[in-house]
């Protein structure tokens, strides 16, 4: 009788029939580990984003109070020196709503000061507006600007009821606002006077294993926060400076307010700069005609180019440097989601996180701990 074969595709007809192999490709496989993983991430981080948006008030709060705290905690340990820890936070704390206050005050004064002037100006400007588009190229009929505001004031008259209840519901509001700067500055005073230990009871909550991880996350993510509030408000301010100086030497009125209306529109990248200016283009374009207009609009353009080319890469080099394309990104994305909050906090927010990323891929494991 001939041997059997020893093939191992045969089997004896009673065996149990052995398991085939998976026909299911190998990206598909790992294209499909991924695909849950990130589903996984992206429902963590819409649940996180949830609580925010729940919670906003509070979480604006908490980012103002850190923002203070990055600004005036260098002051804080340096009057330490001299007085007792909490009179020195106390101490910066009041000079800084004294300074705030001050300039409020000064720009308050300045504009109740022009006001008789600004609103014959602005009615001189607006008529000579008319005169310009009337003219060529425009040759706009001058029935269709008178059209245009009486249908102005029959949409204002026509709608009282709405401005009414529009401006009850911003007092409303401002209560809210008070309310968030309350909150802020009550967090500012805590982290300001013992935010470390602060931080240092947190981590000794953690496991053993990732304390030392969280501290270095921690310091990281301090140090870029620090970094890029500095460096912002040094932009601010330099442009601020700038935009002060040439809207004065133009002769364009409310130079104060609109150049502390720049200082605060610097606060969002990219776009914050051109919005202020814009505006006062229009007011130079209303008071002094497009010659000066034009004037204001190559400003943009020039403050643009030593904001981005020449501010951002010396000042921002303390903190994370971001790509433009990265910047654009999250202030669109970050103006989405929460508004003029979140397109200011975005972009501190992305650089956070990567510097975080960059540390703890950098950072040595201690005892065999990852």
């Amino acid at each position: 009788m001939a041997p059997r074969s020893s093939d191992p595709q045969e089997r004896p007809s009673g065996a149990p029939p052995t398991a085939q192999p998976s026909r299911v490709p190998e990206a598909l496989r790992t294209a499909a580990a991924y695909a849950w993983r990130i589903l996984v991430v992206a429902a963590a981080v819409y649940g996180v984003f949830a609580l925010l948006g729940r919670f906003h008030e509070i979480a604006v709060a908490v980012f103002l109070g850190l923002v203070l705290t990055a600004v005036l905690r260098p002051v804080a340990d340096l009057a330490a020196r001299l007085l007792p820890r909490p009179l020195a936070v106390a101490g910066s704390l009041l000079g800084c709503i004294l300074l705030v206050l001050g300039v409020l005050a000064l720009v308050g004064e300045v504009v109740s000061g022009e006001r008789t002037t600004l609103v014959r100006e602005f009615r001189v400007g607006i008529e000579r507006i008319e005169n310009w588009l009337e003219q060529p190229p425009f040759r706009v009929a001058p029935e269709a600007l008178g059209d245009i505001q009486s249908r102005i004031g029959q949409l204002l008259s026509s709608h009282r009821s709405t401005v009414l209840s529009e401006a009850l519901s911003g007092a409303g509001r401002l209560v809210e606002v008070l309310t968030v700067l309350a909150l802020a500055l009550f967090c500012s005073v805590f982290f300001i006077h013992s935010g470390d230990r602060q931080w240092g009871w947190f981590c000794g909550q953690l496991p053993a294993a990732a304390r030392d991880r969280a501290t270095v996350a921690g310091r990281a993510a301090w140090r870029t926060f620090t970094g890029y509030t500095h460096g912002i408000l040094l932009v601010a301010a330099t442009n601020a400076i700038l935009v002060g100086i040439a809207l004065f030497a133009l002769g364009v009125p409310l130079a104060l307010p609109l150049a502390l209306l720049e200082f605060f529109a610097a606060f969002i990248p990219l776009v914050g700069s051109p919005i202020a200016l814009a505006v006062a283009a229009v007011v130079a374009l209303a008071s002094e005609g497009p010659l000066i207009a034009a004037v204001v609009v190559a400003l943009i353009v020039v403050i643009g180019q030593i904001e981005g080319h020449l501010l951002h890469p010396i000042v921002m080099s303390w903190a994370v440097r971001l790509h433009p394309l990265v910047v654009a990104l999250s202030v669109v994305g970050g103006a989405v989601a929460a508004g003029v909050v979140g397109a200011v906090a975005a972009v501190p927010l992305v650089a956070v996180v990567w510097s975080v990323r960059q540390a703890l891929r950098t950072a040595r494991p201690s005892g065999g701990n990852g």
